[in-house]
């Protein structure tokens, strides 16, 4: 039997201690190395198989060494010894092996997790940088220099940067980064934090490659506010430099006068909430910003996007959001000619208040020729050219969008309009679907799933049901009308029809007459048209291709009606649009 006694003549304790001690220290070495140059988890696996082993070794070393010559080696002891051998190196070689299909994995997960790599696709996704200030409602300033980054990043054409919307899906989720990138397709990842205090600010971030989760790339910063677009400039020359990407120009950032830097940003953020409340807090703080510095070109073009997103949501009448719009944008150009977002905001003015199609074309033209990857001003066209019917250049603008943020709900919703006016029913729907699958209470997706039901299938009871949760009363009332029409109930469709009038024929006459004309009812319809061209209602350059206004287009007043909007056949015809290939 095996005693104490025995134990402490061979020494076996002094051997296990020793061995653990240089085992342990040999572990932290590794683990310190696996952190500082990035390491997957494959040697550290490594690490402790054999260190496990080595220690059964030792125990077998120990009892056999301790008091050497004093006793045989029995045969149950050399069965013993050859068991420990054979499990032990079985187990550690079943480690080697799992630890080496993962590697394998690793080097083969663009093909086989949906990760591309960074040499044959060199994408990034800027993810939301953590708060990290005392003040935690200093979170919009954080989410700011988040989107900051991200934009000048998208400024390198050879560069695939995906969008904040999707970015910025995965805030508060303890996701690792693989699986992020796996949901975005992005060979990296930007990810950090920022502490603000008064006015000085400290950034640390890290760049992340996806495929393993290792750190390529990380640096600390500590700098004032005067400094924060320096900083920015910094790491994405270094992101480029990461990613192995060959520049003729470095990206920049356009500076913000520090004095209202963080007015801008929270400014920016309650906009982007997309709510009543946040346009009018977003429209005091502009103010708020543009009192401390007048000739700040962003606070104007940020204005300017606050009386568009008004006059759309009717908040504004269409008039005076146009006139106010209008003066905003045109200061920012003034002072910064090359602010894209001032750039847009006209194009859009153009086309839905002005009823200028060239005009708004030459706007975007300007806008991508300064950002060829902006987003913005991709969508922007995208509309333009599904407007005037050009759906087979439009939809490729789409496309590119989808790709750049695959995780908004707005882009596919915008492509599914575009597929509907192209009459591509199913690819429609399958669009309004994704949008509904990403956000369930998305305005706008669930009408288009209802009139593409109707209208492309004939099936008036699927419109019914599906228009039944659509957020938008409007809309509801519209489909409403349009499917009980058809069913054959005439009560109900005049119900719903008057109902539309009677709450939303002032702001939405396009809607109205829309409805008339799937009814034809073509005196109405005119009549209807007519108010929404007269009161420049922005909705009315759709419906120069819409499928509703088929029962118009042989009617003696259509063409006029066109002619009025700028949008009859001759005067398609005249406009040049350029239709770039954004960069990547």
């Amino acid at each position: 039997m095996l005693t104490l006694r025995q134990l402490r003549k061979r020494k076996v304790a002094q051997w296990v201690l020793g061995y653990t001690a240089v085992a342990w220290a040999l572990l932290q070495a590794v683990g310190l190395l696996a952190g500082t140059y990035g390491w997957s988890a494959v040697p550290m696996r490594v690490g402790v198989a054999l260190a496990v082993l080595g220690f059964f070794l030792t125990l077998v070393i120990a009892w056999f060494q301790g008091e050497r010559g004093q006793q045989k080696v029995t045969r149950l002891e050399v069965a013993l010894i050859a068991l420990v051998v054979l499990v032990g190196g079985a187990w550690l070689w079943q480690t080697v092996r799992s630890t080496s299909d993962q590697a394998t994995g690793v080097a083969t997960a663009g093909a086989d997790s949906g990760i591309p790599t960074i040499e044959k696709d060199p994408s990034i996704a800027v993810l939301p940088l953590e708060n990290l200030s005392a003040d935690k409602e200093q979170q919009y300033f954080s989410d700011g220099i988040s989107e900051e980054l991200l934009n000048v990043l998208n400024k390198v054409p050879e560069m695939r940067v995906i969008a904040r919307t999707s970015s910025f899906a995965f805030k508060g989720q303890d996701l690792p980064v693989p699986e992020i990138a796996r949901r975005l397709h992005v060979a990296s990842i930007l990810q950090g934090s920022v502490r603000k205090a008064g006015n000085r600010v400290r950034i640390a971030v890290q760049l992340v490659r996806a495929t393993d989760g290792a750190q390529l790339w990380a640096e600390n910063y500590d700098r004032t506010l005067d400094d924060i677009f320096q900083v920015q400039d910094e790491i994405a020359a270094s992101v480029v430099e990461q990613l192995k990407i060959k520049l003729l120009k470095a990206p920049t950032v356009t500076p913000v006068d520090p004095r209202v830097y963080a007015l801008v940003l929270q400014a920016q953020a309650l906009l982007d909430q997309q709510s009543k409340e946040g346009r009018a807090q977003a429209l005091l703080v502009f103010k708020q910003a543009l009192a401390i510095a007048p000739n700040e070109a962003r606070a104007w073009a940020g204005l300017g996007r606050v009386y568009i997103n008004q006059s759309i949501y009717s908040e504004l009448p269409q008039a005076d959001a146009a006139k106010l719009a209008r003066e905003a944008l045109d200061k920012a150009l003034k002072i910064d000619p090359r602010n894209v977002i001032a750039i847009t905001g006209l194009a859009r003015l153009a086309a839905d208040f002005d009823f200028d199609a060239q005009a708004a074309a030459d706007y975007n033209k300007r806008a991508l020729q300064i950002e060829p990857n902006n987003l913005v001003a991709i969508n922007t066209l995208g509309i333009l050219l599904s407007n005037v019917g050009r759906f087979e250049d439009a939809l490729p603008l789409y496309d590119y969008r989808v790709a750049h943020d695959p995780a908004n709900p707005t882009a596919y919703n915008n492509r599914g309009i575009t597929r509907y006016y192209a009459r591509q029913w199913d690819a429609a729907i399958d669009d309004f679907r994704t949008a509904l699958r990403l956000s369930p209470a998305f305005v706008g997706a669930r009408n288009g799933i209802a009139v593409s039901l109707l209208v492309g299938k004939g099936d008036a009871a699927g419109a019914l049901r599906e228009i039944a949760g659509e957020p938008d009363e409007a809309s509801r009332l519209q489909v409403r009308a349009l499917a009980f029409h058809a069913l054959g109930r005439t009560r109900e469709s005049n119900a719903a029809l008057q109902g539309l009038i009677r709450t939303y024929g002032d702001q939405q006459p396009t809607l109205v007459a829309l409805a008339y004309s799937y009814r034809v009812d073509r005196d109405a319809a005119f009549h209807w048209l007519d108010i929404a061209a007269q009161s420049r209602d922005p909705a009315a350059t759709s419906v120069a291709f819409d499928v509703l206004t088929d029962s118009l287009r042989d009617d003696p007043r259509w063409l006029p009606f066109l002619r009025k909007i700028g949008y009859a056949p001759e005067q398609l015809a005249t406009i040049r649009i350029d239709v770039p290939r954004p960069g990547t």
